[in-house]
């Protein structure tokens, strides 16, 4: 079959390997999109599972807190440079307030606008499109709401293109306040936004992710030559390592890599006088899986194409 030079194209830029092995890879699934990645993982040629299925899309993302109440959203638009236009800053203080004062619901958009009823929150995004004259939309959005034993942080990196909420528990409520637990929080934001962990434990991350992982292992293992009796125990071993970089609370701690997360949460529990713990975490990242308008370098993948 012949495969077409924008698949091809999306392939090499979601797993940076190479424009042949990309269609050798294609060709050998039959043009299986999914497959191809995993093909290229198998064959070691692909960095798929480094990359993340980010094709940039503009805009920013923003976390800000009011009083125990914290939220964070993504706002996108065509091009980075309304990102940093005022009306486009405005529109998502409007957003913020509305949001802080009402129930998230999933047809926010449709909800009447706190500070102008006879307007819905989406109309606002119709206006801002006509005034800046780009496509606004807003992506996600999420809002944590502290208790009396938890504290909710927000963090923001990069102008707006990692954004984390956080919320820590401490086993006595009188420790919340204690200044040593936000500093925690903002030290286990600052490592979500570098780290991008999958869950909080193993026992979070889903048992089909695991499994796809072990499937990928074992043939990257059978394909290099590895003795089949030895497989599942050295696939064992690469599974415990996985989850290790994949769960927040098993992960080098960004700040001090001889401390685990886990180990940071005990001794600020000593610290504190009380059990210190993550209830909960979310992180943006700007663009993150969506796709951008395609251009011109799929002709140039075809005219390169053409020439093995």
């Amino acid at each position: 079959m012949s495969i077409s030079a924008t698949l091809v194209k999306e392939l090499r830029e979601k797993t940076n390997a190479g424009m042949m092995d990309c269609k050798k890879a294609l060709e050998a699934t039959s043009g299986d999109f999914d497959a191809a990645v995993e093909w290229l993982r198998v064959k070691g040629l692909g960095a798929a599972a480094k990359k993340a299925d980010r094709i940039a899309a503009e805009g920013a993302v923003f976390a800000q807190l009011n009083g125990t109440t914290g939220l964070v959203m993504e706002i996108n638009s065509e091009t980075d440079f309304v990102a940093r236009n005022d009306g486009f800053k405005a529109l998502a203080a409007d957003v913020a307030e509305h949001m802080f004062k009402t129930e998230l619901a999933a047809d926010v958009l449709s909800q009447p606008f706190s500070k102008d009823t006879s307007k819905k929150l989406g109309d606002l995004f119709t206006e801002a499109t006509a005034t800046i004259g780009e496509k606004i939309v807003l992506r996600r959005q999420e809002k944590y709401t502290s208790t009396a034993n938890t504290l909710v942080h927000t963090y923001v990196h990069g102008e707006g293109k990692i954004g984390v909420m956080i919320e820590v528990a401490a086993s006595k409520p009188e420790a919340v306040t204690n200044p040593a637990l936000k500093t925690f929080a903002q030290d286990v934001a600052l490592h979500i936004a570098a780290m991008n962990p999958m869950a909080i434990s193993s026992e979070q991350i889903p048992a089909d992710v695991v499994s796809k992982e072990k499937e990928i292992l074992t043939a990257k293992n059978l394909e290099s030559g590895k003795k089949p009796e030895m497989i599942e125990k050295i696939v064992e071993g690469q599974i415990r390592k996985f989850l290790a970089e994949n769960c927040l609370m098993d992960q080098a701690f960004v700040k001090n890599p001889d401390l685990k997360v886990s180990d940071l949460a005990k001794n600020v529990g000593k610290e504190i006088g009380a059990d210190v713990t993550v209830k909960r975490f979310v992180r943006f990242e700007l663009g993150a899986g969506i796709e951008k308008k395609s251009n011109d370098f799929a002709a140039e993948v075809a005219a390169q194409m053409k020439g093995h």
